[in-house]
């Protein structure tokens, strides 16, 4: 990693200290380049000649997704955010009355709010499993619920978006394998901040978005769906032209792929910009990006720590996500001493997180995440500058 070049291609870095990739990332200017350019031609041909101009760069979006996520092109599918992605996901398993899905506590609120939605539709059960002292999932629980519910479906945030805890995402994919339950995991605050495998993590379906830690546009994001997945016919409950063929009066014939997800009409500029900026991150090499996240997190907790702040990220493994709040339990004099400074951040609201933040008995909570293209100098500003609130 050459930090000075990924500054000066980051232009958005320059006159500020940006800690909301958990957010809304910033984007290389290759990435702004390859969006823009299409637009360009969108303009000069119209959208259609300017797609099949441009059909070998749009193939490439499969292939540099799959070599983030050690998958097949054929497995991958361009979505609009990691949230339509899961959702049609789930809309692809039949559900009926007595289904059960197991989730965890730490689930992202949209994907909760989705499960209670199902629930109240056709009155499927939601279980969480429990956690152990140190907030690891207790796998022994877990296996447990799977023996007495049969469940229809297993779905796990791998990073919630309230806190640094990375999940583990492997332990439970491989009892989903041993019971062969469908596998759900929501990767949108792991993909481009730390090495995601879906070979190892065994799950039949992974969502993730373009705009976070991988530094793309919004509007973008991929799912993953496996060879089971597929080879069992499974499909949304909506699809268009570019899904399936319509093959006689009453019945379709689906895309082999994982394009059977996607919709004809998509924003092919937007797409595009995603492309680069998953080559962007295959170039550098995500295992690079992890450990040089890991140190400045770790960095960043150990100094909040040592002035006086309750760091609220629990777990034997955390990410670039650092959440936390003053002695108190408030973020008020945090909030305006970052933004006095140009510091850019995100307030985590209890409702945002209802069960995690209600059992860590706070209300708000600052969340700052640094990642590869911040230095280390601006971990000790950012932490000076707060250090200041309790002296």
């Amino acid at each position: 990693m050459n930090l000075e070049v990924i500054r000066k291609e980051t232009p958005g870095c320059s006159d500020k200290i940006f800690l909301n990739s958990a957010g809304a990332s910033l984007m290389p200017k290759a990435v702004v380049d390859a969006t823009v350019k299409f637009l360009y031609e969108e303009q000069e041909f119209g959208g259609y000649t300017a797609a099949v101009r441009n059909s070998a760069y749009i193939s490439q979006f499969y292939e540099e997704t799959a070599k983030l996520i050690n998958a097949k092109p054929s497995n991958i599918a361009f979505v609009s955010s990691s949230t339509d992605g899961y959702a049609k996901a789930l809309s692809s398993i039949s559900f009926k009355e007595g289904d059960c899905i197991i989730t965890t506590n730490d689930d992202y609120i949209s994907n909760q709010i989705a499960f209670i939605s199902l629930k109240k539709r056709y009155h499927i059960e939601i279980i969480r499993v429990a956690n152990l002292p140190d907030y690891e999932l207790d796998l022994e629980d877990f296996e447990n619920l799977i023996k007495k519910h049969n469940p229809k479906l297993i779905a796990v945030t791998h990073i919630p978006t309230n806190s640094g805890l990375i999940q583990n995402v492997e332990r439970v994919g491989n009892l989903c394998k041993q019971y062969n339950v469908l596998y759900l995991v929501d990767a949108c605050q792991s993909v481009g901040q730390i090495v995601v495998d879906v070979e190892k993590i065994n799950c039949d379906f992974l969502t993730a978005t373009g705009r976070k830690f991988m530094r793309g546009p919004r509007g973008t994001g991929f799912l993953y769906v496996s060879d089971k997945a597929l080879n069992e016919n499974m499909y949304p409950l909506f699809l268009d032209s570019f899904g399936a063929k319509w093959t006689s009066f009453d019945d379709f014939q689906l895309n082999e792929t994982a394009k059977r997800f996607e919709l004809f009409e998509r924003p092919y500029a937007a797409l595009l910009g995603f492309t680069e900026a998953l080559r962007y991150a295959n170039m550098i090499g995500i295992d690079q990006i992890e450990n040089y996240n890991r140190a400045l997190a770790d960095t960043l907790r150990i100094n909040l720590e040592k002035s006086g702040f309750r760091v609220l990220d629990k777990g034997n493994r955390l990410s670039s996500i650092v959440t936390f709040c003053q002695a108190d339990g408030k973020v008020e004099k945090i909030h305006k001493i970052l933004s006095e400074n140009r510091v850019f951040f995100k307030e985590n609201h209890k409702g945002d997180a209802l069960i995690d933040f209600t059992s860590k008995n706070v209300d708000h909570a600052i969340r700052l995440s640094p990642h590869y293209f911040n230095t280390m100098e601006e971990i000790e500003i950012v932490s000076q500058l707060l250090g200041n609130i309790n002296h």
